[in-house]
């Protein structure tokens, strides 16, 4: 191992991602996560990988069960005013797919890979303060050259990053979510743009799906229970005969939309990575794959770092970094506009809802104006090294 030691916070996508790079590269590092391993490895969260992002971790040797179990996908169907629209966008783009894998069965994979090639990774273990680049915590005090922060937007390396400016909206709207048993598998995203509002079914794995419902702004959990849950999903999806259906809502959350984005990701040997460095919606499942992107670039500067001495790639970080999160942004924030219509009376909304079927149409047709969506929804562009 170097004689430089790296000290990564949280075992979320880019903190474990990147910890496992630099173990391979022969720097001392380690992980600390506040959560129980049971909590990570357990807790469903996104379920779309970019074809980028899964061409990266199967390069690094991160991809081996993803590979065998991941379901890959090309199309999505968007519904409007009782019209279903197939996006083939696989096609689309020149043959860029997603692959369908849960985040928690590939952070599952990542703590065991971490385990298995001797990297340590400490749950249960939340940092306290951050002074420099020693990390105080319960059990003492851990001092590191380098400190990365993917710990997320509230998380204690954030908060010590100074004069780190956050830029962000508030969305007027708010999305209802639940995982739930299916009566049989879904086969691909729906995006249903509905007069009620939008909703959205997201497949995973065997008979269980994600689903989405817009809701207003603030809205309590409470106020929706099972059965007015069940009952926004079957009038704004409208299924058809043999169309998968809930039966069984196995947990219900609230999703407060919000995009934010930091513009300062360094402080000295302190970086901030995932959503420490931003927040992102659900829409376009970029999230997870802008996470794992900025913990290949991390990765590559700190190894450069430590094994030349030299700190221009590392300088480039902010730039690099700050330009994929709004990359990200904007195409989550176009997609949001495509899903949702804007206030207004009836007549107001019956305009809307034909333009948007109007763009889903062309999204369709072959063409720049859908090869470009096409290329983008499904990370053709990705970059993840400097």
């Amino acid at each position: 191992m170097s004689g430089e030691r790296v000290a990564v916070v949280g075992a979320g996508p880019a903190g474990l991602v990147l910890a496992a790079l630099l173990h391979r590269a022969g720097i001392d590092v380690e992980v600390w996560e506040r959560r129980s391993r049971a909590d990570v490895e357990q807790r469903p969260r996104a379920g779309l990988l970019e074809h980028r992002v899964v061409e990266f971790l199967a390069a690094h040797g991160l991809a081996d069960r993803l590979l065998k179990e991941g379901e890959r996908h090309g199309w999505c169907v968007f519904a409007c005013l009782g019209e279903r629209v197939r996006v083939d966008y696989g096609t689309l783009s020149g043959g860029f797919r997603h692959w369908v894998y849960p985040q928690h069965l590939l952070l599952r994979d990542l703590v065991e890979k971490l385990d298995e090639i001797g990297c340590p990774v400490h749950f249960d273990a939340p940092v306290q303060e951050l002074d420099g680049t020693t990390l105080r915590l319960r059990q003492g005090a851990v001092r590191a050259d380098f400190v990365a922060g993917c710990d997320g937007a509230q998380g204690v390396v954030a908060a010590s990053v100074p004069d780190s400016l956050v830029t962000g909206r508030r969305y007027p709207y708010d999305w209802l979510t639940v995982l739930a048993d299916m009566t049989g598998p879904v086969a691909g995203v729906l995006y249903a743009v509905h007069e009620a509002g939008f909703a959205g079914m997201m497949p995973r794995t065997g008979n269980v799906a994600r689903l989405y419902l817009q809701v207003p702004a603030g809205a309590d959990p409470a106020d929706w229970p099972e059965d007015r849950v069940l009952a926004a999903l079957d009038l704004r999806l409208a299924p058809g005969a043999g169309d998968p259906r809930p039966v069984r809502l196995r947990e219900r959350g609230m999703l407060r939309m919000r995009g934010r984005v930091r513009r300062g990701l360094r402080a000295g040997g302190v970086f901030l990575a995932g959503d420490a460095a931003h927040v992102l919606t659900p829409s376009g499942a970029k999230g997870l794959n802008l996470a794992v992107a900025d913990a290949a670039d991390l990765a590559a500067g700190l190894i450069h770092r430590v094994r030349t001495g030299d700190d221009s790639l590392l300088a480039g970080y902010e730039a690099r970094r700050g330009a994929g999160a709004w990359w990200a942004q904007d195409f989550s924030d176009r997609l949001l506009d495509l899903l949702h219509l804007p206030p207004g009376g009836p007549e107001e909304r019956r305009f809307a809802l034909r333009l948007r079927r109007e763009r889903i149409r062309a999204l369709a047709r072959t063409g720049p104006y859908a090869t470009a969506f096409a290329r983008d929804y499904a990370g053709a562009e990705s970059v993840f090294t400097p």
